[in-house]
């Protein structure tokens, strides 16, 4: 468990590290490569762009040929997308390679939140499945601050500082090879003595061993997620992921570029302050969730998140400080509930559609991610700050009505529970 956990946090962290190293070089990545606002955002959101294509196919391999294959694969993708960085000479190249890294990253994301899920006991799954989110946002705001201390301490070229996420994809390869199939997956196939006699060596409780003898060995079809059977669970899972990310990636990614229009001197400060809460409130998160339960931390910060950034779009002359203490509010609670966006798609969908299931949400989310990302620079110029913020108020918005109305409990359910907690 605990070189899975290393593994599984460390594409966690690759995928928060490659989106927060562009805010420091998209100063000299701009004038280097005579960007126009477009392609600022394309380059910034092409990973999440990726991810829309990548999570989807993965999910669909994953749930076909195995959880194994796969864990390998994203990452040998994202090891050789990776190193092209240090070569790219146009907006459109450097667009294409961190749009394959998204592609890897996808496949990440569809694969190793189920394969934690499949392991991990039951009373500790969330917080397992959280720590990866501890890991996503610990990359971000290193990345972010990594970034800003070479461009501003160091010579060495914006091609250099975003292809520094090339060693520790190395290392995650590496590392990969030997980890075991998954027990749960397995016996969906109906290869019985082969999930036995993986539970019996990986999983330390018997009802964890049993749970798995309960599994379906149906076979699962991306038409599942949209039948009666599991819609709930799908629009649940995908729009929630959806509200959850849009208004955060915009936010934090351009920190410098929207602390700025409010009159706020940006800069490392800025962008890292926005991170390191974020990141507290994760911690706290992963610290509570196997205790106070998943919809306590789901649906009153979405409330709250909704609430603070009407505030900043509606009070327009508010004192810098306050708009300041506003966003590092809404980063707190925002990284409150985003850490379950790790958690329920592991746990709501049954193993014949788990990966398929978590990979068409991840889709969804990045179709979030993506556009808050690459419209932010466009909307803070066109509409202004004010209604920027009032757009992102409306996302959260629909979050939580949707949270409240469907946010399962699946504190210290077994899986099969869970995965039955959305179907009718």
């Amino acid at each position: 468990m605990w070189r899975m956990i290393f593994v599984l946090s460390g594409g966690m962290f690759l995928d928060g590290y490659i989106l927060g190293i562009v805010g420091p070089v998209a100063g000299s990545l701009t004038a280097d490569l005579g960007l126009s606002t477009v392609w600022e955002g394309l380059i910034a959101a092409g990973p999440l762009f990726g991810i829309f294509f990548g999570s989807p196919i993965g999910g669909w391999a994953a749930d076909k040929f195995g959880r194994k294959p796969l864990f390998l694969m994203d990452m040998a993708l994202f090891v050789i997308a990776s190193g092209m960085q240090f070569f790219v000479d146009s907006p459109g190249l450097l667009f294409v390679v961190r749009l394959l890294m998204g592609v890897a990253i996808g496949m990440e994301y569809s694969v190793g939140w189920p394969l934690m899920s499949e392991f991990a006991p039951a009373n500790l799954r969330g917080r397992l499945m959280g720590v990866t989110l501890v890991a996503w946002y610990t990359g971000f705001m290193v990345a972010y601050a990594l970034g800003y201390w070479l461009v501003n301490a160091t010579s060495l070229g914006w091609r250099t500082i975003l292809g520094t996420s090339t060693l520790l994809a190395v290392v995650l390869f590496l590392a990969r090879f030997g980890l075991p199939e998954s027990p749960r997956w397995l016996w969906n196939q109906g290869r019985a003595d082969e999930a036995k006699a993986v539970a019996h060596k990986y999983m330390q409780h018997a009802a964890e061993m049993s749970d798995v003898e309960h599994e379906d060995t149906r076979k699962g079809t991306l038409g599942m997620l949209f039948s009666s059977q599991y819609w709930r669970a799908t629009l649940f899972v995908s729009m929630f992921w959806f509200c959850a990310v849009a208004p955060y990636f915009a936010i934090a990614t351009f920190a410098d570029t929207v602390l700025q229009q409010y009159g706020l001197s940006g800069g490392l400060a800025g962008g890292v302050g926005l991170s390191a809460v974020a990141l507290a409130a994760v911690i706290l998160t992963v610290l509570l969730i196997d205790k106070a339960g998943r919809r306590v931390l789901t649906v009153p910060p979405q409330w709250v998140c909704a609430a603070l950034l009407a505030v900043i779009g509606l009070w327009g002359g508010a004192p810098p400080v306050i708009v300041l203490a506003l966003f590092l509010a809404f980063s707190f609670f925002n990284a409150m509930y985003n850490t379950l966006t790790g958690v329920y798609p592991g746990e709501v969908f049954p193993t014949e559609v788990r990966c398929v299931g978590t990979g068409f949400a991840a889709a969804v989310s990045r179709i979030g991610a993506g556009t808050g990302t690459f419209l932010l620079p466009w909307s803070m110029a066109n509409l202004g700050p004010a209604v920027s913020m009032l757009i992102a108020a409306g996302i959260a918005l629909v979050g939580a009505a949707l949270s409240q109305w469907l946010a399962p409990e699946t504190k210290g359910k077994s899986l099969t529970e869970t995965a039955a907690g959305l179907s009718h």
